[in-house]
């Protein structure tokens, strides 16, 4: 059985062969969000299906596709859709392919989803910006074997979201006239939404 580094690698390779290059910029779309890069030029576009140990997302809106393309001269790879633990995918699962874009050179990660809130102020439609989250998952994509070649067993956690980049989103967001909010993301096992 092949370990995660070697499943990872295989699905890297399998996207070279492809003609997927080194990649900058990995987006992951949730939730009625995969449209969202409609105007994005794509170069490659697969069904998760047809790649090799991948996942395969089971939930509506999620249309279970890679896009790789250019965004300002930038190469980027699009998941639109993710899969999640109510599915019954495990953590690492989930993860994997964060895993294939780590063997692709991915340095920023952009995640986007649908959720609902508690903040009062918050209203439905709004844009947040995460700049910090409690996992009330009870699982960890890091439980199990380490693969040193990944990282450290216990990742730094105070600085996982890269403040530069929120205060580049808030003034994109200014610069077109929207106000984007900031809050903590409370990761739930779902598939239930919040109560009253």
């Amino acid at each position: 059985m092949k370990t995660d580094k070697q499943q990872a690698e295989d699905t890297a390779r399998y996207l070279q062969e492809k003609g997927c290059g080194s990649v900058d910029v990995g987006i992951f779309t949730g939730t009625g969000l995969g449209g969202s890069v409609g105007f994005m030029p794509v170069d490659i576009e697969l069904s998760y299906r047809d790649l090799p140990s991948f996942p395969v997302s089971t939930v509506p809106g999620h249309a279970g596709r890679m896009l790789v393309g250019r965004l300002q001269q930038r190469h980027v790879m699009v998941m639109q859709g993710r899969f999640h633990l109510y599915e019954g995918y495990s953590p690492r699962e989930v993860t994997f392919p964060i895993r294939v874009m780590q063997e692709l050179g991915v340095k920023v990660l952009i995640a986007t989803n649908a959720a609902g809130g508690l903040n009062a102020p918050l209203q439905a439609g709004d844009i947040m910006i995460i700049r910090d989250h409690i996992n009330l998952t009870g699982d960890n994509p890091l439980v199990g074997k380490n693969e040193d070649s990944w990282g450290v067993r216990f990742p730094d956690m105070t600085r996982v979201y890269d403040s530069h980049l929120s205060q580049t989103a808030q003034q994109a967001g200014r610069h077109l006239g929207l106000e984007l909010k900031s809050g903590v993301y409370a990761g739930l096992k779902g598939p239930s939404l919040e109560t009253p």
